[in-house]
């Protein structure tokens, strides 16, 4: 532990920080298996809204530097490769 007035600071708000960013790693990780659960039970209405939900989590997630920016793309086409299955 620290002894360092800033120091001590700096873990703390590197604490909140990591939980901040695993909640939202966490959700849209969450978001992203809605969407391939959807395709996978030919539900292309949910599919389709949870897509939108889907993409909107990783470009966030992309913004704030939690994944690569193309990583956020690559899952973004690899989901909506998915979704255009169903009409296919």
């Amino acid at each position: 532990m620290p002894n360092i007035k800033s120091a001590i600071k700096r873990v703390k708000t590197s604490n909140e920080r990591n939980a901040h960013n695993a909640t939202v790693k966490s959700t849209m990780r969450t978001a992203v298996k809605k969407v391939e659960a959807a395709v996978v039970n030919n539900d292309e209405a949910a599919a389709k809204e949870s897509y939108l939900v889907a993409a909107s989590k990783l470009d966030k997630a992309a913004a704030k530097g939690l994944i690569h920016k193309n990583a956020a793309a690559r899952k973004k086409s690899r989901l909506a490769k998915k979704l255009n299955s169903l009409n296919a």
